[in-house]
């Protein structure tokens, strides 16, 4: 039994959930996501809350497809009504970006300066060295993040690199420690 997909996903004012064939749309504030039904699922919509359960469902493959459908309708019921954010900062001498809209050229100690060609329906804002990357749809979100941040993953010995703000790159001791001790 899934904890989490017995729970119903109560819908906010001003959102609004439909299913067409085996495709449930969710519309918001900020925009519509849509998102394939798997057959083991069985979705039933409110007004005020979408509800998850099992069909006919009896192995532990198609049980888990339970938990996992609760949590891609609840991801866009909040996408379409407060959107994802992810921060990324840039380290380094020299390491910079610029842009917005749609792509960022980043300068990163390369002989050429990167541009990252940003996907539809994601935005990103630069500040200093932080870029902000919002968007409505989480999957996507994570991914351009990723994307961004496998440029110049942070190194350990002087921390160079882009990392999530909220990241914290462990720092080894270079040579020079080991010849002192």
């Amino acid at each position: 039994m899934s904890r989490l997909g017995k729970l119903p996903i109560n819908l906010p004012k001003g959102t609004s959930a439909a299913i067409n064939g085996d495709i449930l749309t969710v519309r918001g504030p900020k925009g519509e996501l849509s998102q394939k039904l798997h057959d083991f699922v069985k979705v039933d919509i409110s007004e005020e809350a979408i509800k998850v359960s099992l069909g006919t469902a009896v192995s532990k493959k198609e049980r888990a497809f339970w938990g996992l459908y609760y949590s891609l309708i609840k991801n866009m019921v909040i996408g379409v009504t407060e959107g994802y954010t992810k921060k990324l900062e840039i380290q380094g001498v020299g390491y910079k970006v610029s842009g917005g809209g749609a792509s960022l050229n980043l300068s990163l100690g390369f002989s050429h300066p990167v541009v990252f060609a940003l996907p539809k329906g994601i935005q990103a804002a630069v500040e200093g060295n932080i870029i902000t990357i919002n968007g409505i749809d989480k999957q996507l979100v994570g991914e351009t993040a990723a994307q961004i941040r496998r440029l110049k993953k942070p190194e350990p010995y002087k921390g160079k690199g882009i990392r999530y703000s909220d990241e914290i790159v462990r720092r080894k001791a270079g040579k020079t420690a080991a010849k002192g001790a």
